[in-house]
């Protein structure tokens, strides 16, 4: 084996751009939980079935349909 070797030649990684990122995320128990019930079914990791579920509400450029209550008496 070399002491050295000189990669300035090489070829980069086509798919470098595509690769995940690791990130920070609090999710609660009960969706946890639901995608790990879900990773048993399909012999998945439940990590990437929540990426293919984002990535597929991204794609389709899904938005959350909520409406905030205020849980104030007398409020409208």
């Amino acid at each position: 084996m070399r002491a050295n070797y000189d990669f300035s030649k090489a070829k980069r990684n086509p798919y470098a751009k595509k690769l995940k990122r690791s990130i920070t995320i609090r999710l609660d128990n009960e969706t946890i939980e639901y995608f790990k019930k879900l990773a048993a079914k399909s012999e998945l990791p439940y990590q990437s079935l929540i990426n293919l579920y984002l990535r597929d509400c991204a794609a389709h450029g899904r938005e959350l349909a909520m409406e905030w209550r205020s849980s104030r008496k007398g409020a409208a």
